[in-house]
Parts: C-alpha cells; structure tokens; sequence
C-alpha cells in the first residue's frame, strides 16, 4: 500500500475513533438555546393566554411577548461532541450542568421547582398589574404547606386561611412562626381559622369570611408544639405564605412553561387588557423579567437565549431588566432595541415612547 494512502486511511481511522470516543464520553455540561416566544394579548394553544372575566376589556393590538428559553433535561448527559458543537454555535450556550440543575436537582424537582415558580409569578403578576391600576386586591396568610408526620398533619391543610395565634391576629406569614416559637415545645397553641375549602367558596361569592368558634365556617384548632431539631425551639410543622383575592377572574394559560421570569410581560398584559389605551400602539413588543406585587423587576437567566427567540419572531423592542442589560448589550440581534426596565412603571413610560413612535426617549441597555 503507498504510503500516502496508509497515511490517509491511518489519519481517517483515527478521527473515526475521536468520534466515536466523543459520543461516548459524557461530559458535566447543559446546553441553552431560545425557546417558544408567546404574546401575551393573543391566544396559545387555542385558547387566550389571559381571559379576564368580571370586569370590562378593551381591545389589544400589536405584541406583548413572553420570552423562555430550551434546556436540556436534568437527567440528560451531554456527549463531548455535542457540547463542542454547542461551544461553536452562535445561538446556543454550554453552561455547568449545576448552573441549572444544583444539588443534583432530579428531573421531577426541577419541574415542581418551575411549576411553583410559574404559579407565583402569575400571582405577583396580577397584584402588581391591578394595583398599578389602583384596583383593590386582598390578602390573606394562608397554610402553604403542611410538613409530614408533623403535629399539624391532620389538623391544618394547605390553603387553610390563618385568621389568628393565641387570638393574636396574624398581617404577614412571618407573624406566624413568631407567635409559635413564643411557646415551648409540649405546649398548645391555638389557630384561629378558615378551612381552605370555606375560604374558595367565600373568596368565589365575593365575601371573606371571619374565623372563630362563634362564626359559621371559622374554626379554632389546638396544635401541641414538638422541639425542632438543631435548635430546639417550638414548632408545629407548617409553612405560611400568602394568597390573594381578587376582586374578579384573571386565567393565565400557558402549557408547557416553568419559571417566575415571564411576570413582568404577563403583568403588562393584564394592564393592556383592562384600559382603553393601546400599550403597544401596534408594534411588536418582547420582553422578560421577575416582577414582585410592587411592581419591581428583577433579573433572569438565559437572557442572550431570549433576545435570539423574540428577534426571530419578529420583535422590534425588548423591555430588559436593568441587571441584565450589560450581559444583552454585548450581542444584540441586528434590529432589535433594548430597553431597560427597572419597574412595572419604567415598563410602561416606554411602551408610551414607542407607541408615539419617540424612540430617543427610551432608556437603552449599554455594555459596562
């Protein structure tokens, strides 16, 4: 055989098995890339994304888009070959597979992770839309969560509305465990309040119902403290956290979503739907970002990833949270505008620059 072609088969050979090796070796690395981009006054899956009952809606035009964004599954394990692919295409990220999943986080934890996310973010979503609105909305400390073989098993439920500790009334979650560890373990502390199933019937009719042995659907229930392990102070076994009420119906849905980053375009599309003026004067509108019931904007992850998706949809402006924007202004698609938003309200002053078409007024994002 020549030795020009022993050369070339002995060079083919070898990179055969660098291929093969790379498929099969596996590597400690997740990949990013865009997601599905929704918006927010239109419909997904056949049905409206936010369908508000009990309350007047105006007309929508124009884009007020979601952003997410793809990753690779916990329980999925890289190969080499992908993860150099992944290193060398443009649109994608390779990131530490505990960036996205710490902890050795399972598949099925990171999914209730992302539900509860999403849940509170819809939440926050709608407190903070309707009180920039300056519609009321009510609040209640509710049982969040009931800890197994705990001494409230049994005798609290998720979703139970506490009125009351020791006939102390109760304002903030926190107000909760205070009042318990004021006991010492072994001793009853008493609950002042309204089974979870009383409380979605009152909150449907429009009423809120008052806890006590003498109010119809208000109950009074004992719970023997134990020592909790570590530091030994009293505790019954719950979590308290809060749920509002809402002075009428807002449905968000959206399938196959996880994450608390969508709040602030699902809160802006709440405000589109419930005024008469058209946020978006038309024009196709993208965004991401956490939004708390004040109405403040918080960061996300995976932010290039999202700038890629809403471009490619057709975005025209991307409202960004202002602790992103140096890590989006590095590689902005070409035709894409980055606002920064640091407020439901600075969200709202630019979707006003842009509907008039004054596009110098907008605060953009810049490196550094």
């Amino acid at each position: 055989m020549p030795r020009r072609t022993a050369t070339m088969l002995a060079s083919t050979l070898i990179l055969i098995a660098l291929l093969c090796a790379g498929v099969l070796i596996t590597v400690p690395y997740s990949e990013m890339s865009p997601g599905p981009t929704v918006n927010t006054l239109g419909d997904h899956g056949g049905e409206p994304v936010l369908n508000i009952s009990g309350r007047k809606t105006y007309p929508t035009s124009g884009h007020l888009n979601m952003t997410t964004v793809r990753v690779t599954g916990a329980d999925y394990r890289m190969n080499l070959v992908e993860a150099v692919y992944g290193w060398l295409t443009h649109d994608n990220a390779v990131v530490p597979h505990t960036t996205l999943y710490p902890d050795g986080q399972s598949a099925e934890q990171a999914n209730q992770e992302n539900a509860e996310e999403f849940s509170q973010s819809q939440a926050s979503a709608k407190v903070a839309a309707l009180k920039e609105l300056k519609i009321p909305v009510g609040s209640q400390v509710i049982v969040s969560t009931v800890v197994k073989d705990s001494p409230a098993e049994g005798k609290l439920h998720a979703g139970d509305v506490v009125k009351a500790v020791d006939g102390k009334a109760v304002k903030e979650p926190g107000d909760v465990a205070k009042l318990v560890t004021e006991h010492k373990p072994g001793e009853k502390v008493v609950f002042s309040l309204i089974p979870a199933k009383t409380a979605a019937a009152a909150a449907k009719a429009g009423k809120e119902p008052k806890a006590g042995q003498r109010v119809k659907g208000g109950k009074l229930v004992p719970v023997t403290t134990k020592k909790a392990p570590g530091d030994g102070r009293a505790i019954v076994g719950i979590q308290a956290g809060i749920d509002h009420t809402f002075p009428f119906d807002i449905d968000i849905k959206l399938a196959d979503v996880g994450g608390p980053s969508a709040g602030l375009m699902f809160s802006l599309g709440i405000v589109d739907k419930l005024t008469p003026a058209d946020l978006t004067g038309g024009k196709f509108v993208a965004g991401t970002g956490t939004i708390d019931e004040k109405g403040k904007v918080g960061p996300i992850g995976g932010i290039e990833m999202k700038t890629v998706g809403a471009r490619g949809k057709g975005a025209e402006y991307f409202l960004t949270p202002k602790d992103n924007c140096a890590a989006a202004a590095k590689d902005v698609p070409e035709g894409l505008t980055l606002v920064k938003v640091g407020t439901i309200d600075d969200a709202l002053g630019a979707l006003e620059h842009i509907r008039k078409g004054d596009t110098a007024g907008l605060s953009q994002c810049a490196t550094g």
